[in-house]
């Protein structure tokens, strides 16, 4: 293996924290996406029957923002996580080295 690719593939080594930050990415970029969608598509709800099935979806998946809900709530558990990740390190450098994979 050349020393370029071994210096691409070092930076590129999953570790714990990387893979939080990447998560936390996917999150807040999905939930960006969904009250960009959510400020733009206006649904008219005068016209909703109970028996369609797609009106029920859009009831109580669309008009709740049930979606919205997850994603924030997941984006804060994230954020959890990585500070506890990072308060084990710098906390209990030794038990961490030993105990978690890199």
């Amino acid at each position: 293996m050349s020393p370029v690719a071994k210096l691409l593939w070092s930076l590129f080594v999953v570790q714990t924290m990387n893979m939080l930050i990447v998560n936390q990415s996917v999150i807040d970029m999905c939930a960006s996406f969904f009250t960009l969608l959510a400020a733009v598509i206006k649904v008219d709800v005068t016209s909703m029957s109970h028996d369609s099935v797609y009106h029920q979806f859009v009831c109580r998946f669309w008009l709740t923002r049930l979606p919205l809900f997850n994603f924030l709530s997941t984006s804060t558990y994230g954020i959890l996580l990585m500070a506890l990740d990072r308060y084990v390190a710098v906390v209990h450098p030794v038990w961490q080295n030993n105990n978690v994979s890199q």
